[in-house]
């Protein structure tokens, strides 16, 4: 495996959004604060924070009776006309909300574009989305939202969502999809007599290093939308919270903490479907995506919401925030080699894989083990294990075996083992331990020799799963405790104060340069 040198061809279109395709893991953020970062965070955790969160905390139970009067005795399934008390509330609540995110440090918000009218696009597609501050165009707007049926149930804040007439999902209902794009379409087909709904399409938050995958539920109704960008131009970013990074509180904190916090809203122009778009809702998604990407600068790549299973596995091997699984598992979605991967499914795996003894593979050869023409996808696959042209195909199934179940490490350990242990002991040798576990970390190095020592106790020169699992009871930090992985150096960043730009893979996935493709790599096929 050779992670950290590979230069792979990603999703990134870089024509379309005019940008390179060096990026961060858009579900990990990292602060590094400087001295004097923290001794002004020190004074203000001490001063301001408390007054602001108060006086926030004020202002929504404020908002509380006005919104709780608004919405008594009004129906779910139809639109009253807007009676003159119920604009005043909405004026009230407007006034409210902005006063309370003022407190917070918002004090200008910058809005560029012409918001169009519900008629004109009953559907407004905000990106990135980041965090729970991405709530301010909403409350500016009070436009309806798509969230969880348990949040109405929630003191105050239930009664705050419910005034803006949400479309509920209910984790509890199998058919809850299906009647959530319904209600969307429904809503969407009134001739604006329902309020604007706001969707977030890349259906998680990211740290705005890059567009992901936009879901299809914003387009299937096939009417026109409003594309809305949000940028937070701040000196440190407090605001993102991801998989991996700050917590709901400490967001909450530091961003508090911060005398100014800048946000900036855009509204594009209504883009109206074709035909064409109409009839499928994934281009109309990425063609949205596209336009989005450009305005911002940011490249688009297709990780998806199901890809933060791997950012938020925990245990012992969970994932650094410079593997390439997430690459990995990219394109093995785009090939559909993830689909109907089950337990069964990975034994008959390594059972094919065993059979073959440890021979390597080269391109053409993993191509006919996929059942996959030789296309860029499965090149990239390829380049992703190979060395000196050929590839073990074991560290391809140990590394499907983790995306496909990112959450049980343990069995996906225990199939490698399967894998490389000898017949007659059921035991690997200190070489075999380092590829299992770098392979299922998804880096390129993994330093094993003081770990492998530490388990095979006995001296005996190679070891069990149970030995591993034993070891693991007593020891389950033992990546960090035996210094077992090498960070990337941290790169030079334009703002010094933020995020470390080592946050991003190993791998430097810019498109790939045609003369560093090793020649069994130089076979392309449409």
């Amino acid at each position: 495996m050779r992670f950290p040198n590979r230069k792979l061809r990603t999703a990134v279109d870089g024509e379309d959004s005019g940008v390179s395709a060096h990026f961060k893991n858009p579900f990990v953020h990292e602060l590094r604060f400087t001295p004097l970062q923290k001794l002004k965070i020190a004074v203000m955790t001490m001063t301001l924070f408390p007054v602001r969160l108060l006086f926030a905390a004020f202002m929504m139970l404020l908002a509380w009776p006005f919104a709780f009067m608004a919405t008594v005795g009004r129906s779910e399934d139809a639109v009253e006309p807007l009676s003159w008390w119920r604009w005043l509330v909405d004026l009230v609540l407007k006034a409210i909300m902005r006063a309370m995110w003022f407190s917070g440090g918002f004090h200008w918000v910058r809005v560029k574009g012409r918001p169009a009218l519900p008629s004109e696009a009953p559907i407004l597609t905000m990106a990135p989305h980041s965090s729970y501050f991405d709530a301010i165009p909403v409350t500016m707007t009070m436009a309806s939202i798509v969230m969880k049926t348990e949040s109405k149930d929630i003191p105050v804040w239930g009664t705050l969502i419910k005034f803006i007439r949400p479309v509920f999902v209910s984790r509890s209902d199998q058919d809850s999809r299906r009647k959530t794009v319904e209600e969307i379409k429904r809503r969407a087909c009134s001739d604006g007599e329902w309020p604007q709904i706001m969707i977030f399409p890349e259906g998680t938050c990211t740290n705005r290093s890059c567009l992901i995958a936009f879901k299809p539920g914003a387009f299937i109704p096939g009417v026109p939308v409003q594309p809305v960008l949000l940028r937070y131009p701040n000196e440190m970013d407090t605001i993102s919270w991801t998989w991996q990074g700050p917590g709901a509180f400490k967001i909450l904190w530091l961003t508090l903490c911060q005398l100014h916090n800048s946000i900036e809203i855009e509204y594009l122009p209504t883009y109206t479907p074709s035909e064409e778009e109409k009839k499928d809702p994934a281009l109309f998604a990425s063609n949205v995506r596209h336009i989005m990407a450009k305005a911002l600068g940011l490249p688009i790549i297709d990780y998806s919401f199901e890809d933060c299973q791997l950012a938020m596995a925990k245990g012992p091997l969970r994932l650094p925030r410079h593997t390439c699984l997430l690459e990995f598992a990219r394109l093995v979605r785009r090939l559909g080699l993830k689909t109907g991967v089950t337990d069964e499914v990975l034994h008959e795996e390594a059972f094919k894989v065993r059979k073959l003894c440890g021979s390597r593979l080269d391109v053409e050869g993993f191509s006919q083990y996929l059942n996959q023409p030789l296309t860029e996808a499965v090149q990239d696959i390829f380049s992703l294990f190979e060395e000196h042209g050929k590839m073990d195909v074991r560290e391809y199934v140990i590394a499907l075996s983790v995306v496909c179940r990112p959450f049980r490490y343990l069995e996906t350990i225990k199939l490698a083992f399967r894998m490389f242990e000898a017949q007659e002991d059921g035991a690997v040798v200190e070489d075999e331990l380092a590829v299992v576990l770098k392979t299922a970390l998804g880096i390129g190095d993994f330093v094993v020799c003081d770990l492998f020592r530490a388990i095979d106790c006995q001296d005996k020169g190679k070891i069990t799963f149970d030995d591993f699992c034993r070891f693991l009871e007593n020891c389950p930090d033992f990546v960090e405790q035996y210094h077992c992985l090498h960070e990337p150096i941290p790169q030079p960043s334009r703002e010094s104060t933020s995020p470390s730009s080592t946050n991003g893979f190993c791998a430097d996935f810019s498109p790939r340069d045609p003369s560093t493709r090793s020649a069994a790599h130089s076979k392309k096929q449409d």
